[in-house]
């Protein structure tokens, strides 16, 4: 999802990609403990997401004052 597509999401969409997003890494992080994550590279993927949507969510918690 690009950072622009991101941007066009409602705080509620936003909040719940958010909550997908910190889910997937969990499972993510359980496979990768018992030795069943193939591709290593989808864990900073996800961080990459997550810290995204929580800087979208501080610019607009900052813009509504």
């Amino acid at each position: 999802m690009k950072i622009e597509e991101v941007r066009a999401l409602s705080d509620k969409e936003l909040d719940k990609q958010l909550e997908e997003a910190h889910q997937e890494l969990f499972n993510l992080r359980f496979r990768l403990a018992t030795k069943q994550l193939v591709n290593h590279r989808e864990l900073p993927r996800v961080k990459k997401r997550i810290a995204q949507f929580k800087t979208i969510i501080r610019e607009r918690e900052l813009i509504k004052g």
